[in-house]
């Protein structure tokens, strides 16, 4: 991915936030066998590692979890990976800065994160399939429990690989109209609130948010 020091993110606590916000990610393996190996899955933030003070977290370990059978088509925890973790997007329409010269262009924040994965033990999987339900139940007004079904949940997975991913390389970038006016940033991001079929809320608070930081 191409660095731009105008767009680069290096705080480890906004990566992290970006990273805890879109928990859906994409996980890439160059193998010898079968080439690139590609997976989408849920990740979490292992915030453990802070807590401990980790010297190889590098700004974001992650926690996940594949299918048996994807983990060994990866070949997981035998080499570098990277996963993808995509924030908010949106196309930018040439006619929203209501001056001229502009062309259409794409707004984002994404995140890349490399390391080699540290496949884990069965108690320590099913942990981290726990923590997944947890950290998307806890949204819910009466919020479910793997453990209400823990017979059956520890007899599925054993057909399933967690691991966790210190990274030692976490490129971050966010591309939100830094290099313009502030008026115009604003105009963008109100034609982001409102403009269908391409509003995107999100990205629009992104874009303000970005702004107020020092």
């Amino acid at each position: 991915m191409l660095e731009q020091e105008i767009f680069r993110v290096d705080d480890p606590g906004r990566i992290r936030d970006i990273a805890r916000a879109h928990p859906w990610a994409t996980l890439i393996s160059h193998t010898p066998d079968r080439g690139l190996v590609v997976s989408h899955l849920p990740v979490l933030v292992d915030d453990s590692r802070q807590d401990a003070g980790d010297t190889r977290d590098t700004g974001c370990t992650l926690l996940g979890h594949l299918a048996r059978a994807d983990a060994r088509r990866h070949e997981l925890g035998s080499h570098e990976v990277v996963v993808v973790i995509q924030g908010p997007h949106g196309y930018i329409s040439p006619s929203w800065y209501e001056e001229t010269p502009h062309v259409p262009t794409w707004n984002f924040t994404v995140l890349h994160v490399h390391g080699r994965p540290e496949v884990l033990d069965p108690a320590d999987t099913y942990d981290v399939l726990s923590a997944t339900v947890d950290h998307f139940e806890d949204r819910l007004p009466e919020p479910w429990r793997l453990a209400r079904e823990e017979s059956y949940a520890r007899r599925i997975a054993t057909a399933v690989t967690g691991f966790r991913l210190p990274a030692t390389k976490v490129t971050a970038k966010a591309k939100l109209s830094q290099d313009e006016r502030e008026e115009i940033v604003l105009r963008l991001a109100g034609a982001l609130e409102s403009r269908r079929p391409y509003a995107v809320p999100e990205l629009a608070r992104a874009m303000r948010d970005i702004r107020r930081k020092p």
